[in-house]
């Protein structure tokens, strides 16, 4: 190393360079596979996110939001996911798709089969850094969503509250079900305290998910 060059100069240029949410979450996103059955699952290598919700939450339009273009198909008919589906943000994280629950038009055994791939999935994979949890902003939490909470408790997985379609109740409803459902955390020992309200449509609150996952992966 020449003499006039200061020694902190080669350990910064060493460096490796930090990939910004913008290149993360503008980059590649890719389908990679979708399972009914946790043997299907290749080995966990990487961090994995997870959204959850009940059926037509907008579980949908939000993780197109947050990645910036289509990749998961928005539908009106409820139930529409009904496996896990894996995204390859780059070599990033894996983004996934958990199937909707609370959806009362299906059959007690599908019922079953749903709540054991989600419960499996759950306890089985350590590379799970959070569940985003969707709960609707204009209904607040219904029996389906404390089912669930008491499911991540059980499987000890952290989870954050998104509250979805926050640009359609008038403010004093949405500080209302915020302040609701906070107080019902409270019980929740996996869960964090806040509730992030969200509007796909508006892109409300998509920078403090982004800034969220960067700092879990």
């Amino acid at each position: 190393m020449p003499d006039n060059i200061p020694p902190s100069t080669e350990i910064v240029a060493d460096m490796p360079v930090r990939p910004t949410a913008q290149q993360i979450f503008s980059g590649p996103c890719d389908f990679r596979l979708g399972i009914t059955d946790l043997s299907q699952l290749p080995p966990s290598t990487i961090s994995e996110i997870a959204f959850a919700g009940r059926s037509n939450v907008g579980k949908s339009s939000l993780i197109n939001a947050i990645m910036g273009r289509k990749i998961a198909h928005v539908s009106h008919t409820p139930g529409r996911t009904q496996q896990l589906n894996f995204f390859e943000v780059g070599q990033h994280f894996w983004l996934v798709d958990m199937p909707g629950y609370g959806y009362a038009k299906v059959s007690k055994s599908l019922k079953a089969s749903w709540d054991a791939l989600i419960r499996d999935y759950l306890v089985g994979r350590p590379n799970l850094r959070v569940v985003f949890l969707l709960i609707d902003s204009r209904h607040g939490l219904k029996d389906s969503d404390i089912e669930m909470m008491k499911m991540l408790d059980k499987s000890a997985v952290a989870y954050r509250i998104i509250l979805t379609k926050s640009d359609e109740p008038k403010a004093s409803a949405l500080k209302s079900v915020k302040e609701s459902v906070e107080l019902a955390v409270k019980k929740h020992p996996a869960a964090f305290p806040d509730a992030l309200p969200v509007s796909s449509w508006e892109k409300k609150g998509i920078d403090q998910i982004h800034s969220i996952i960067m700092n879990l992966i």
